[in-house]
């Protein structure tokens, strides 16, 4: 074959893969990534939107702090991390089933002690991550860091920046609850797809069988020490996505056991202490899930990159991760996106408003 042959042979192979790839995405249910006929990038950040298993919905994952720093210097951003735009703010992609948002007031967060790895009733926790997960999710509830998801709305138009008070706002109201599932030890490096039925047989278990329960819920499944998906550390610190069930749509986060990690997913960020990682990604997903709950139904910049991932590990200026005080402790969290800040330019902030 000749050299205009093979050309030829390799843009049709190329064409090929990326009609493949688009048919795959089309076929998603509630939470493709092409969903509102929106195109999403995959390359440009280290955050938002990834294809992690064939089959399953893209997931929005959480940088690590090394994926943040490389980005940063490898495209000469002026902000300290993250790796987001800084100059473009959220947009409301129009729900899912008429759902964008996590709102009140029966809203609810439940905390998925996943397998008997680690040990009865959570007994097996070398760093008490368990118990400070148990702490911060009721204490995030109403603070006033979380405040500014209740800017951003469902039941608005598609394209919509600022609701102004029109549509269902996003709360910061959540009510928490645990179940330590350990009966039967989870897989050693769990998929997408099983932390998927994992969320499934959670909402069973707390009784929320219908699509209206699911629609003001979100579940976070931890997973114990050394017990993590495969690209924890070294792709992602976590992740959150929504599966489709009998029971409606259900939106879920993958949580590894984060000191697992050390300083790439937040040990001794910014001096925060050897934990302080457990609070700001957590903090960081639920933040996301809240404001997207069956991605990419909610709030989203033209990058697809979510409220958190815009804000993730800043280390010095406007919106550096800090220590901020709570109802009951204080707790080290990053910054979240607020289109509202500095005049409606949008920014990183602690508080709101």
């Amino acid at each position: 074959m000749n050299r205009g042959g093979k050309i030829r042979m390799a843009q049709a192979i190329v064409a090929s893969c990326a009609l493949a790839l688009l048919g795959m995405l089309a076929g998603y249910p509630a939470s493709s990534v092409q969903a509102q006929g929106q195109s999403q990038s995959f390359e440009e950040t280290p955050g938002g939107p990834k294809v992690l298993e064939e089959g399953q919905p893209p997931a929005w994952v959480h940088a690590t702090v090394d994926q943040a720093e490389r980005l940063k210097h490898g495209n000469g951003q002026a902000h300290a991390g993250g790796g987001a735009s800084t100059t473009s703010n959220l947009s409301y992609r129009g729900g899912i089933g008429g759902v964008g948002v996590e709102t009140g007031p029966t809203a609810k967060v439940y905390l998925v002690v996943w397998g008997s790895q680690w040990g009865t009733n959570g007994s097996k926790d070398p760093s008490g991550e368990v118990g400070i997960l148990q702490t911060f999710l009721p204490a995030a509830s109403g603070s006033s860091w979380l405040d500014s998801v209740t800017q951003y709305c469902q039941g608005v138009a598609l394209g919509t920046v600022l609701c102004n008070g029109a549509g269902a706002a996003a709360t910061n109201q959540l009510f928490t609850d645990v179940w330590f599932d350990d009966g039967s030890p989870a897989p050693s490096r769990p998929r997408q797809s099983q932390f998927a039925n994992e969320a499934v047989r959670a909402a069973s278990h707390f009784s929320n069988t219908s699509a209206s329960a699911n629609a003001h819920a979100q579940y976070v499944i931890a997973t114990a020490s050394r017990n993590n998906s495969t690209g924890f550390g070294s792709s992602y610190c976590a992740y959150h996505s929504s599966t489709s069930s009998a029971y409606g749509n259900i939106a879920y986060t993958n949580l590894p056991y984060i000191t697992d990690a050390g300083a790439s997913c937040g040990a001794n960020f910014n001096g925060l202490g050897p934990k302080a990682g457990i609070t700001i990604v957590e903090g960081h997903e639920l933040a996301e899930t809240i404001t997207d709950q069956f991605p990419n139904g909610g709030w989203l910049d033209p990058n697809g990159e979510e409220n958190g991932d815009k804000c993730a590990w800043i280390s010095t200026g406007q919106g550096a991760s800090a220590l901020v005080a709570f109802g009951s402790g204080s707790f080290p969290v990053q910054s979240l996106w607020s289109n509202a800040f500095n005049g409606a330019a949008g920014g990183c902030v602690q508080s709101y408003p």
